[in-house]
């Protein structure tokens, strides 16, 4: 369920965290609020951790190429500095922030802003990814997004990663994770099950309607 709220007054502030394992959404999801908030003339700052240097140093950017233009910090702080005039504060990666991340959502929230998160809820090894679930507590709205798991091709929650690399923070890609439902998830690594997908076509019996006119 996509938990969106409308319905709060204008100077009234509030967490969003929109968590799920990789290649879920939770990027497009964050984009998509972004934009809805943009077209209806809300000024929108969009940051990103600066570890996070998978696409573009001065984009957000999904799994399938969406983007917006989106600013990279060092520190949580920096967040506060970057947004005093926007009402609409959306944060990606959230899980690559320090504890410091928790006390500045708070203060923006606090101070009448919109604040909308997205993060990886889980680490490779199946455990909570802090600082998320204190994100998660605080969050008035939570959305759990799900990816299609590579091996079963059924819902995935978990995160695999198919490299040898032990540290918690590693950013990567479809090179170095894959999606997994809880019955194909064997932490804390595993060889890479998912094969490239052929391009979507059209059945042969296939026929283009009739022009009536």
């Amino acid at each position: 369920m996509i938990n969106e709220p409308w319905f709060v007054p204008n100077h009234v502030g509030w967490i969003e965290v929109i968590c799920g394992g990789m290649f879920s959404g939770k990027t497009e999801e964050l984009i998509r609020r972004a934009k809805r908030a943009y077209i209806a003339g809300q000024e929108v700052v969009v940051v990103k951790p600066a570890v996070d240097n998978r696409y573009s140093e001065d984009e957000v950017v999904s799994h399938n190429q969406s983007t917006l233009p989106g600013i990279r910090v060092n520190t949580a702080d920096q967040i506060i500095l970057l947004t005093s005039s926007a009402k609409v504060v959306c944060i990606d990666e959230a899980q690559f922030f320090d504890d410091r991340i928790i006390d500045v959502v708070n203060t923006l929230a606090n101070d009448g802003k919109r604040v909308i998160l997205a993060g990886l809820d889980m680490d490779f090894e199946g455990k909570p990814f802090e600082p998320m679930p204190q994100l998660l507590a605080i969050a008035e709205y939570v959305t759990k997004l799900h990816a299609i798991c590579s091996e079963s091709g059924i819902m995935a929650h978990y995160s695999q990663r198919v490299v040898e690399n032990k540290d918690q923070v590693l950013v990567g890609e479809k090179d170095a994770y894959e999606p997994r439902a809880r019955h194909c998830y064997r932490p804390p690594v595993d060889t890479k099950k998912g094969k490239p997908l052929p391009p979507l076509k059209l059945p042969k019996n296939h026929s283009k309607p009739e022009n009536k006119e």
